[in-house]
């Protein structure tokens, strides 16, 4: 159905890091009304849409958006009230030809993504349907994802030595959504008790996960085998399985990786990939090398990329000409997915459809600084990707988003697991 908007509003407000962000809303003609937080990220890869901010020191160290604000009121506004659109898709289109630079850094990637989120939204309300419905693409299967829960922290995410940013736990072997987050908090709570026995700080991280003062990946990964059996689950692809994000464009320094005090070689970080699968129940490794290193994400995909998931996200910042350049040289398996990456629903949308034609897997992920919007659960649900990434089974920003899924499960029945 057409889309025409009658009023385009934004105001800054905080995220879970207590550093601003913006929020958008929408109304159309027949006087639906709808509402996005913007999400903002800390790791970031170099080629992501640019996040415009104000450079006030005198207000957030610099960090106010009260610019992108101002240029969803003024010039977005500008263009879409009173025109009418054929779909979201056109309208995102338009925003994006205004702002007329690659990255978005003119009006900021953070105030066109916000008007596309909220737009999206109100359309789908419009059309009377879930948000979900309205973001599934023709011919897809809606598909309840396997959560994959950030229950430990380190890189930029945490005050510690930990080099590896994010340890997640996966309940792939849950019958259902609403069971794969009992496993999640329930392993959670176990993992709280094991590193207080251990006389380790339980102290979270921005994306709600334990930071504990752990140098060794490996040692970390010890603990959560621990966490998961003593909370009485199974490790492993048949229960509740690892996923790994080390982010490693952020401990690679002068050609080499730095981890836990060793510095190693692209070949000699793979190894030690290879060695970690082979002991842990591991099935994803997200941004297991630095995003310039394509020659060796080459050679990792080749070597483990029939054993687990390899997960490009600083790689590949949700761009669709980024992904289909990985696809072509076999850099990856897999895609995460940001929508504030690239900018807009619409372009999220077609790197997902890019990637489901090549036979990669897709996980549609949060960022560190979030607010209360679960924008992703729809997104993740409509797409049928199988696979979501928000945080810990903790805080009320990440928690937002399991519950949204867990009342999607309770309204549909759909099926749940990975695609």
């Amino acid at each position: 159905m057409p889309l025409q908007v009658a009023t385009l509003d934004a105001v800054e407000i905080l995220d879970s890091r207590a550093r601003p962000t913006l929020a958008v809303t929408v109304t159309l003609v027949d006087g639906t009304s709808a509402r996005a937080g913007v999400p903002s990220g800390a790791s970031t890869g170099s080629r992501e849409a640019h996040e415009l901010r104000d450079g006030d020191p005198s207000r957030f160290s610099g960090q106010g958006v009260r610019t992108a604000v101002a240029n969803v009121k003024g010039e977005i506004a500008k263009l879409l009230v009173g025109r009418s659109f054929a779909d979201l898709a056109e309208l995102d289109r338009a925003v994006i030809d205004l702002d007329g630079t690659e990255t978005k850094s003119r009006l900021g990637a953070n105030a066109i993504v916000g008007v596309s989120m909220a737009v999206a939204r109100a359309g789908a309300q419009a059309a009377g349907e879930p948000l979900w419905r309205g973001l599934g693409p023709e011919g897809v299967a809606p598909r309840l994802p396997v959560p994959h829960f950030n229950v430990v922290n380190g890189g930029v995410h945490a005050a510690n030595n930990l080099d590896f940013q994010e340890f997640m736990i996966a309940p792939i072997g849950a019958p259902t959504l609403t069971e794969a987050v009992r496993a999640g908090a329930e392993i959670y709570a176990a993992l709280r008790r094991l590193l207080a026995d251990k006389g380790f700080a339980t102290g979270l991280g921005d994306e709600g996960g334990f930071a504990p003062e752990i140098d060794r990946p490996e040692d970390v990964l010890g603990v959560l085998v621990a966490a998961i059996t003593g909370a009485g689950y199974t490790p492993g692809r048949e229960g509740v399985a690892i996923a790994l994000d080390p982010a490693a464009s952020e401990f690679y320094r002068d050609g080499r990786y730095h981890v836990a005090g060793e510095a190693l070689s692209s070949d000699e970080m793979i190894n030690r990939y290879e060695g970690i699968i082979t002991d842990f129940p591991v099935w994803s490794i997200e941004d297991g090398l630095a995003e310039g290193d394509w020659d060796g994400w080459g050679r990792l995909t080749t070597r483990l990329g029939e054993r687990v998931q390899i997960v490009g996200d600083d790689l590949l910042v949700t761009n669709p000409t980024i992904i289909a350049e990985a696809i072509s040289a076999g850099a990856a398996n897999a895609a995460l997915i940001k929508l504030n990456q690239i900018g807009s629903v619409t372009e999220t949308l077609e790197a997902m459809r890019l990637c489901r034609e090549a036979g990669w897997s897709q996980m549609v992920s949060h960022r560190s600084g979030e607010t209360e919007d679960s924008f992703i659960a729809d997104l993740a649900v409509g797409t049928g990707c199988g696979q979501i990434k928000t945080g810990a089974p903790a805080r009320g920003e990440r928690v937002a988003k399991y519950n949204r899924l867990i009342e999607i499960e309770a309204g549909e029945a759909l099926p749940y697991g990975l695609a």
